[in-house]
This record gives structure tokens, C-alpha cells and sequence, in this order.
């Protein structure tokens, strides 16, 4: 059995489709409920997780017009952009790409992430121009006085990623822990959503292509193409959304040891057209392998676990203990915590469930069962535990079930990508 994306979109349309996550799936199919073509009209799955690719492209006015001619500097929150290509000549009006990834000149813990994060929330951006003649000009805005925010992520939602353990007895910076990861084999940091994400349930992207709809940050946009470094291999996406309509609690900074990174979340839905289409969705987190490798070299291979080992049976969010802490004159957690979640107490809205804390944290004040991967390499035989998920599979399961309820309402349709013409 076959169908067209004409007939699953009036089903959508009808609010009769039938729409189920990947992990909805998986779970049937491990219950000996494996469901058919005709049973399943649509499949979600989301991410979220640091996409170092992403940057904003914005139209902003930063002063009168007339203050000045053209834009040679500009900084927003002290993070640095890039002026033009459209010079805007005496109009006081800024073309600009921003960075996810910038850090700001003023405060080392801030960057493109924090103030995406903070343009979305509605907060009040100080801007500071520096024009080709010299004069400085400060002002402020905030998003919805910004004529254009799009959000464009270069390379996102990886099917394929690597883990990283330090087999060296030196501590190493690297953008991929939220701290000098220690060694040698002290712990273990990882991304991606395993049986959740959207390109390990359409691998060989017969339902995902150029124009195919996606949430990006809780805004409807689309695909622009396979992203930067895709290849059939390693696939990844290219996607755009406008920064108006997103949601704050699925964008963010995320401190790293080489300075702050950004975070996003990405939900796409998968057209059920036919059983094989279908099958593909039954992947297990067991079934997707996780290679491990140096944080030093990256491209040195140490071993290999899987999806399994490093999300079944994990916490999502850490359990906070307050009365355990013994208000240490410098607290580890405060200082590691990635996303800022902790000053004097949790803020549990912008936990990223990173699991750092519990590393971090000698009394107990916070406990998270993350889980230990069993390492075997030629120096012997590791248990190493996971310090860190730079991937937050709560929200991207809170995206998809946004996405979920979307279709079922009929607030969503499905592209008809070329290959299901």
C-alpha cells in the first residue's frame, strides 16, 4: 500500500490523521504491536542539542536618520556582527549576520546564544555602531521592532555523531565539554537524541528535502538544503525560520570550555507513504551506534557504544537537594553550569539536563543517574562516566509532542518533497 502526500495532508486537514512520535513506534514495535502503512499517517521526531552553525540574519535601526553613513562595527550586547552586504546609506537602518557562536567583548560567559535567547524573550538589546567615519552611536531595540529576524542554521540535526573522552593525563579545552575534560578517561561527552532525531528516522532522506516544513525554536520554517559538511554518510540539514514566532525555552546559550556555544531544538514530522518508509522509523537507541573519540585529536577513534547505553534508563532532569549543600566559598556548579541555571538556587526552566552538576557537586546537593559507558581500548578497560549531554532530550521530546499536536489540530500540513510526487 501506497499513498500520496495530497491524501495525508486532507487527513490532516480533516483532523483524522493518525500521528505517532518515533518513540511511539519504537515502543510498539518492542511490544510485538508493530504497526502497518495503513495504521500510521505521520511519524515526528525532534532534536535538541548545541548546532554551532547557526546565525541571524536582521534589519534593526540603530539611529536617527542621517547619524551617520555607513556601518563599519556593530555590536548587540556587546556580542560583535557583521554589517551589510546592503549599506543602508544615511537611513540609521543596519543590515547584519550575528553569530550563535560570537562572544561578546565584554562578558567571556556571553555570546550569540544568551542573546538570541534574550532577542526571542523579548528583552531590551543594546546596540552599538561604529561607522566608517568614526562616530559611535548607541541605542537599543528589541525583536519586534527588528523589521527582519531569520534564523539560519547552517548545519543542524546531525544523524551522525561522535563522543569524546580525554585518554591524556592533561586537561583539554574543547568546545565539545563544558569544561577542561579531565583525564585520562574521567568522563564522557556526547550529543544527539538517538531513535528520537529526525534524520536517523529518514536516513536516506526520502521524506525530508529542500522545502520540507520543520519547527525550528518552536517557529514553523523549512528546510533549505542539506547543510554545511552533509554528506550520505553523515546528513545533515540546512534550515530557516523566522525568530518572531520562536519560543525562548527551546534556544540558548550553553558555556563550553572554549567559550559560550548555542543550543536549538528541531522537530520534523515524516509522511507514512509507504511500509518501507514506515520500517525505517523502528530504529532502537540500541540499534544506533555512538563512535567514541579523542577530544583532542577528534579524529582518532577510541571505541564505540551506542544510543542505548547512554539514554535508556537516564534521568532527564537532575533531583535538587538544597539542604545537602555546604555553601561552598566557590561552587563548581555555578561555575560549570552551561546554560546558567544555577545561581542561588535551580531555575529549572532553563536547566538543559546536562548533567554536570551531579558531576560536579561533592555533597550530593544534586544527584542524576547519566549513566557510565564501558570503554575498551588498547591501554585496558574503562567505565567512564557521562559527564556531560550536550543534548537536552527533554525538550526534544517537549518539540515533537508540539509538532504532534499541531498535525492533529490540522495547524501543520507536510511538503511534498520530490520524491513522493
Amino acid at each position: 500500500m501506497k499513498r500520496t502526500i495530497e491524501e495525508i495532508n486532507q487527513k490532516i486537514m480533516d483532523g483524522q490523521a493518525t500521528v505517532l512520535t518515533a518513540e511511539e513506534v519504537t515502543r510498539m514495535v518492542a511490544d510485538d504491536e508493530t504497526p502497518m502503512v495503513e495504521d500510521v499517517d505521520v511519524v515526528t521526531t525532534g532534536t535538541c542539542g548545541i548546532m554551532s552553525g547557526t546565525a541571524a540574519l536582521l534589519h534593526l535601526t540603530a539611529g536617527e536618520p542621517g547619524s551617520f553613513k555607513k556601518a563599519k562595527k556593530i555590536y548587540l550586547n556587546g556580542v560583535p556582527g557583521f554589517p551589510g552586504p546592503c549599506p543602508n546609506e544615511w537611513l540609521g537602518s543596519v543590515d547584519l549576520m550575528i553569530y550563535g557562536t560570537a562572544h561578546s567583548r565584554q562578558d567571556p560567559d556571553y555570546g550569540g546564544g544568551f542573546l538570541f535567547e534574550d532577542m526571542v524573550a523579548g528583552k531590551e538589546i543594546e546596540i552599538e555602531v561604529e561607522s566608517i567615519h568614526g562616530e559611535i552611536i548607541k541605542s537599543t531595540t528589541t525583536l519586534e521592532e527588528m523589521g527582519t529576524a531569520k534564523m539560519i542554521g547552517t548545519r543542524m540535526a546531525f544523524r551522525n555523531y561522535t563522543a569524546f573522552v580525554n585518554p591524556h593525563s592533561e586537561p583539554v579545552s574543547s568546545i565539545f565539554h563544558a569544561i577542561d575534560m579531565e583525564g585520562p578517561f574521567k568522563g564522557l561527552s556526547f550529543s544527539g537524541c538517538g531513535e528520537l532525531n529526525p534524520l536517523q528516522n529518514d536516513p536516506h532522506m526520502k521524506t525530508i528535502c529542500m522545502g520540507t516544513h520543520v519547527l525550528l525554536n518552536g517557529a514553523e520554517g523549512f528546510v533549505m538544503d542539506t547543510g554545511t559538511r552533509s554528506s550520505p554518510e553523515k546528513p545533515n540539514l540546512m534550515l530557516t525560520a523566522d525568530m518572531h514566532t520562536m519560543n525562548p525555552h527551546y534556544l540558548g546559550g550553553f558555556r563550553t570550555a572554549a567559550g559560550p556555544e548555542i543550543f536549538d531544538s528541531v522537530a520534523l514530522a515524516i509522511p507514512i507513504t509507504s511500509q518501507e518508509v514506515l520500517e525505517t522509523t523502528f530504529i532502537k537507541n540500541a540499534d544506533i551506534p555512538l563512535p567514541v573519540a579523542d577530544i583532542k585529536g577528534r579524529h582518532l577513534p577510541l571505541g564505540t557504544t551506542d544510543y542505548g547505553e547512554v539514554w535508556n534508563g537516564a534521568d532527564e532532569r537532575p533531583e535538587y537537594y538544597p539542604d545537602n549543600c555546604m555553601d561552598c566559598a566557590t561552587c563548581l556548579v555555578r561555575e560549570r553550569c552551561p546554560t546558567l541555571a544555577f545561581t542561588h538556587q535551580l531555575n529549572t526552566r532553563k536547566c538543559f539536563g546536562c548533567g554536570m552538576c551531579a558531576y560536579s557537586c561533592p555533597h550530593g546537593v544534586f544527584e542524576m543517574k547519566t549513566g557510565y559507558v564501558n570503554l575498551q581500548v588498547e591501554k585496558g578497560e574503562f567505565e567512564v562516566p557521562i559527564a556531560c549531554r550536550q543534548s537536552d532530550l527533554k525538550r526534544a521530546r517537549e518539540i515533537t509532542a508540539e509538532l504532534t499536536n499541531r498535525i492533529k489540530k490540522g495547524d501543520f500540513s507536510i511538503y511534498n518533497c520530490r520524491d513522493n510526487d
